[in-house]
């Protein structure tokens, strides 16, 4: 896996009242491991990941030192250069199965179609790879599975064939956003646990954007913390207890705990500071 390297990224909107800075400044470097970046919606999680496979609306107004790919100049690749990217060397899981796969095509068919864009093959190869890929995702009926359109499927079911979807070129980035908010918690443990084999076993870099901190502090190697539109903080997963910055201690102390429990949760208190 080659590195990705944000370095002073800023994305804005125009609005009716002006210029909106949805991501200011943000600086990161993505390589073989398991990166987190957490923070409250509209702090510019998803906007950042998507900056790197140029995944933006037509409005964004993109700015950057640097934003590349495997040394390829993201913001003046061709659109060729980029559909090179994307999906083959750089997979998206979405959120939601419900709303990211094709309610008119089967799982099987989905997962066929992604592998013959990159790879090439025949459609009986394409169907034959994506029922291995289902074995891989650890589903025990492949071949049902392959069958069946989504409605069909389970949550946990749905989003397996999504990874699996985005496993068949191969990828050397897998880009996961908000992957188990709507699993329940045994789904989300399980979905956890393939993503973490599959990105071992394969060499890859995994981004994954949350709001789960004990989640992320388990699961990552490393973790960025955005507010507002930038990285306040950035420290090893396995300090994140022992973050620094009052924006993290904040997002920490209103977690509700067994060991400590409380009548009522405490509510972030914001300094104006953390904007500058």
């Amino acid at each position: 896996m080659t590195a990705v390297v944000i370095d002073n990224l800023s994305i804005a909107f125009p609005t009716a009242r002006g210029i909106s800075h949805a991501v200011r400044g943000v600086s990161l470097t993505i390589g073989t491991e398991k990166l987190g970046i957490v923070g409250e919606s509209g702090s510019g999680k998803s906007l950042t990941a998507r900056s790197i496979l140029r995944l933006l609306p037509a409005s964004a107004q993109v700015t950057a030192d640097r934003l590349s790919f495997d040394g390829i100049d993201v913001l003046r690749a061709s659109e060729a250069e980029m559909r090179a990217i994307r999906g083959k060397r750089a997979g998206l899981i979405l959120q939601d199965p419900k709303y990211s796969l094709n309610p008119v095509m089967t799982a099987g068919a989905q997962i066929a179609e992604a592998w013959r864009t990159h790879r090439k093959g025949s459609r009986r190869a394409a169907l034959q790879a994506a029922e291995h890929l289902l074995e891989q995702v650890q589903i025990r009926d492949p071949q049902r599975v392959a069958g069946a359109y989504p409605h069909e499927l389970s949550g946990g079911m749905g989003q397996r064939v999504m990874i699996a979807m985005m496993l068949a070129p191969d990828p050397e980035l897998l880009i996961a956003d908000e992957p188990t908010s709507a699993l329940d918690a045994t789904v989300q443990a399980e979905i956890l646990r393939l993503m973490e084999d599959l990105v071992s076993r394969r060499g890859m870099g995994l981004i994954l954007i949350s709001h789960d901190l004990p989640l992320v502090s388990h699961f990552c190697d490393r973790v960025a913390v955005m507010y507002a539109g930038r990285v306040v903080e950035e420290l090893r997963a396995a300090d994140l207890r022992r973050a620094g910055h009052a924006y993290t201690r904040g997002l920490l102390d209103c977690l509700p705990t067994l060991s400590d429990p409380k009548v009522r949760l405490n509510v972030m208190t914001r300094d104006p500071a953390w904007l500058t």
